[in-house]
């Protein structure tokens, strides 16, 4: 049977091939790739083959995945690349040629609505208004200043 590639276990064990398309891994006996270890999620992750390339989805699980030691929720996985399954770490093996890929790899996804802000706004460094200050006056003796920000903070 061919394969689309396989998962090396670093910690030791048997290798996984790749044998469809789309892989759901988890701790059921229903999924295509079976992990059992307790801190496997049912349902951890999808594995799915796409443009010669796999890619790799969180399921909202509770160990989450990692690729190269980052987190992540979806992404991209090139040949070599170390995918972390909650605390089990695996090289994965494929050739992107032999699955079809043209070219380069494709860029990382961008979100949809990345290009509707400015980067400050994304940052969270610019405001729709100017807020009010709430400072205290350090150099100011006078009674009230905790009255006055309670009536900003009202107002808004």
């Amino acid at each position: 049977m061919a394969t689309y590639g396989e998962l090396i276990p670093l910690g030791g064990g048997d290798l996984v091939p790749l044998l469809k398309r789309s892989l759901l891994v988890g701790r059921r006996e229903s999924c295509d790739i079976v992990l059992r270890f307790a801190n496997v999620s049912a349902h951890h992750c999808q594995l799915t083959l796409n443009g010669g390339y796999w890619y790799i989805k969180d399921l909202k699980s509770r160990n989450g995945i990692k690729v190269n030691g980052v987190r992540t929720t979806e992404k991209r996985i090139d040949p070599g690349d170390v995918v972390w399954i909650a605390r089990h770490r695996y090289e994965i093996c494929y050739s992107p040629i032999d699955l079809g890929a043209v070219g380069p790899p494709p860029a990382e996804d961008v979100p949809k609505d990345v290009l509707d802000q400015s980067l400050l706004q994304r940052a969270g460094l610019e405001a729709g208004e100017k807020a009010e200050s709430t400072r205290y006056e350090v150099l100011d003796d006078n009674a009230g200043q905790l009255k006055k920000k309670r009536e900003l903070r009202r107002r808004r």
